[in-house]
């Protein structure tokens, strides 16, 4: 299953990498002489796509390795890194095209724009939101599919290239009309996006690194499951960690106190497999017996 998941992430990426470079291509082209400052930027932000992507590949590889000695409990934290290393590669991306734009208007030196390029640039943004979201709904597929937060934020990264290619399309246009500032205003925007995605990415990602609990309709739904065992009479305790995309559990059940050892195991283990069976993302569930009244 680790291998056929981690071909699928793979796939997917080579597949956006391949439209990424297209896309980067064409729009440095327009924006270097046309002269357009947001098309340039979201050309910056499509060449960051595709190492980002290489990096979720990485990462995506490095998680489907099987435990050894020096992982006993798996990889799957090494999807967290390639997480964080795109986010941060996000942050530092957005606030370098947001300086640029900054930049300009402070100096109110606006480049030359031929309105031929202008009209390539517009065709250019209007590619970019159809492809990027294109991409955005493929790999929000397979990141679903096979349960990737590093594929999962890098389809997300997609979605904010389409998103800002629409702040790249109303800058150009403003241009165009005779509204040089839209072009710089329209790049500082695009760095906004990025920069919420960043941070959202980055904050998501510290709660699986640092064994964040469960969301409290995950846990209550375990609870159900477990009290609905037979002989089990209560729940002492119930903790559940974040581990990647993974969850451990660790639940303490009381039962009869007259049940000898081995009864008390095999009710252990019924909630042990019931918890395991019912919740795709359980790695593990530590069942602990207490002698209850």
């Amino acid at each position: 299953m680790k291998k056929s998941n981690e071909k699928m992430a793979i796939k997917a990426s080579i597949i956006t990498i391949i439209g990424d470079i297209l896309l980067t291509i064409f729009k440095m082209i327009v924006g270097i002489f046309g002269g357009f400052t947001a098309i340039l930027a979201d050309a910056v932000h499509s060449l960051t796509d595709m190492l980002t992507t290489v990096i979720v590949m990485i990462g995506v590889k490095l998680a489907n390795r099987e435990a050894d000695k020096d992982h006993p409990y798996g990889h799957e934290r090494f999807e967290c890194v390639a997480a964080i290393l795109l986010s941060i590669i996000l942050f530092v991306t957005g606030a370098g095209i947001g300086w640029a734009g900054l930049r300009e208007i402070m100096t109110t030196e606006y480049g030359e724009h031929s309105m031929t390029l202008g009209i390539l640039a517009l065709a250019a943004a209007v590619a970019t939101i159809i492809v990027k979201e294109t991409m955005y709904w493929y790999k929000r597929s397979v990141a679903k599919k096979i349960d990737s937060s590093a594929l999962m934020a890098d389809a997300w990264h997609h979605r904010i290239d389409a998103l800002t290619s629409v702040g790249s399309f109303i800058g150009i246009l403003g241009v165009l009309l005779g509204f040089d500032i839209f072009d710089p205003l329209a790049a500082i925007v695009i760095c906004l996006f990025i920069l919420k995605a960043s941070i959202d990415i980055f904050r998501e990602t510290v709660g699986k690194m640092t064994d964040k609990a469960c969301d409290e309709k995950t846990e209550n739904e375990m609870r159900e499951i477990i009290l609905a065992q037979d002989d089990v009479l209560g729940i002492d305790m119930l903790k559940t960690r974040l581990f990647g995309d993974k969850i451990y559990v660790e639940v303490e059940i009381a039962v009869d106190g007259s049940y000898v050892l081995h009864e008390a195991h095999s009710i252990a283990h019924r909630v042990h497999d019931a918890i395991e069976s019912e919740f795709e993302k359980v790695k593990h569930c530590s069942v602990h017996v207490n002698p209850g009244k």
